[in-house]
């Protein structure tokens, strides 16, 4: 079951991107590791800062709980996709895949996801979906213009557009 997370959830979506985001040690640059990888005051501050957090729910298994979480939030002309993680022990499962179905229905917007550029999996993933790598350029315009990240990790990281952000470019052509 996917549902909105609330406040009670704040540990478990901390568990969750910090489990899953091991998957980066030693594939994006060492100056851009963090231990944990995000830290509890930040996730508070992305949620404050608007990133509404969704969750599947593994009822009726042991252990059940949240399994994955993925965060959208709404900038106005597009929605971004933010912290998409799902349980190490969870994946390849279709967790992931289930979460951003579900966001995209939940919004008419176009829709921009960044990643880390050494990160081919979550790359792959998205472009199972629809979503098509951005040129170095759109990219560079995209990150200064919807997040807030340091230069470095604009240097390392892609942006990809949905089906939905590639034909509203399509129409302004």
């Amino acid at each position: 079951m996917i549902r909105p997370c609330g406040s009670d959830d704040l540990d478990a979506i901390y568990a969750i991107i910090n489990d899953a985001a091991l998957a980066y040690r030693g594939v994006i640059p060492d100056d851009c590791w963090h231990d944990p990888y995000m830290g509890r005051d930040e996730l508070v501050s992305e949620i404050s800062d608007g990133v509404v957090f969704w969750g599947l729910e593994m009822d009726g298994r042991p252990g059940g709980g949240l399994a994955g979480v993925m965060g959208i939030q709404d900038k106005s002309d597009v929605a971004l996709i933010r912290h998409a993680y799902v349980r190490s022990r969870d994946r390849r499962s279709g967790i992931g895949g289930a979460l951003l179905e579900y966001l995209e229905r939940c919004t008419a917007k176009p829709i921009l996801v960044g990643t880390w550029a050494a990160a081919t999996w979550a790359i792959r993933f998205y472009e199972k979906h629809g979503y098509r790598l951005t040129t170095r350029q759109e990219k560079d315009r995209l990150l200064a213009r919807y997040w807030r990240v340091p230069p470095r990790q604009v240097e390392t990281s892609v942006v990809l557009a949905s089906p939905r952000w590639q034909r509203s470019q399509d129409q302004r052509s």
